[in-house]
């Protein structure tokens, strides 16, 4: 058994499909198939089954999955620590974060970082909050941003970064575009963009908007910040995003206006495995991270 095979068949497995694994892995798809045939042939049972123009993983092939992602999760982690050991400013930080972070704060503190730290190399990974959870469980990254900051978690654990304004955004010429504060029941006629049911931000403004006495009217939903703010711009509704979230500027721009009763903010965190040393890099990017924000650096 090879390592090889044991990579391919992670990527097939995450794909359902040998075509997009091939193009990802860069290898002919003939390769591809060949591995992951001759594993099977080497543990004498089926991976995968054909449905419809997807493969779908096994009852055994799902066990398998398990074990070999643990098992390259952790020689990763192996080769990283002799890397480390070898020079500690040559190592690799894997980190995630939700998409509303980054936009301005991700690449702010990496870029600070790498100031003083050149030759470390960043493997990032966005995803949602039961995701970016799930990853560091697994233990496939080190740190992970995340909103709302998971006070009590069985399984991961970390620290309070800071507590985020959120605004209202309008498009521009709305009656509310020139009024430097609205009360949220003001929205309570609005029809409104919003995450989908994944994203945490979207549970934190429903909440908001039932201690405002109404629920909000949902017209359009979306995944990215961006894909909010563009709707919003072009009059599909209105909606409330995070201060880090608008600071880009773009052709299509909303107004952003603040918020009182109630005020809405999100907490953001930074978490790790509960009960795990981190390598030694991550550690120094967690300690750097914690200075960085005491000092409220994040302007």
């Amino acid at each position: 058994m090879e390592l090889r095979q044991l990579q391919y068949f992670v990527k097939v497995a995450r794909k359902q499909h040998v075509t997009q694994a091939a193009e990802e892995l860069h290898v002919a798809q003939s390769a591809v198939s060949r591995q992951i045939h001759q594993l099977e042939q080497e543990l004498g049972v089926l991976l995968f089954v054909q449905k419809g123009r997807n493969l779908q993983l096994t009852p055994v092939g799902k066990l398998f999955l398990g074990r070999v992602e643990g098992i390259l999760t952790d020689l990763e982690r192996v080769v990283s620590e002799v890397h480390e050991f070898m020079d500690p400013e040559q190592g690799e930080i894997r980190i995630g974060f939700p998409h509303s972070l980054g936009i301005y704060l991700l690449p702010t503190v990496v870029a600070r970082f790498r100031e003083s730290h050149p030759k470390v190399k960043f493997r990032l990974r966005q995803g949602t909050y039961n995701s970016l959870i799930r990853d560091v469980m697994k233990g496939e990254i080190d740190l992970s941003f995340i909103s709302p900051f998971p006070e009590k978690h069985a399984h991961v654990s970390g620290e309070l970064l800071l507590l985020e304004e959120l605004y209202a955004i309008v498009p521009q010429g709305h009656v509310f575009a020139e009024m430097e504060v609205i009360r949220l029941e003001q929205l309570k006629n609005e029809s409104f963009v919003m995450f989908s049911e994944e994203y945490s931000l979207r549970n934190i403004v429903l909440e908001a908007c039932a201690k405002a006495g109404f629920n909000p009217n949902i017209g359009f939903e979306g995944e990215e910040t961006d894909t909010i703010r563009g709707l919003v711009a072009a009059g599909m509704g209105v909606s409330m995003l995070p201060e880090m979230a608008l600071t880009e500027i773009s052709q299509l721009q909303p107004a952003k206006v603040k918020v009182t009763e109630p005020r809405v903010t999100r907490s953001v965190g930074l978490i790790q495995r509960s009960g795990e040393k981190l390598p030694l890099v991550a550690e120094g990017f967690r300690k750097f991270l914690l200075d960085f924000f005491h000092n409220r650096d994040v302007k």
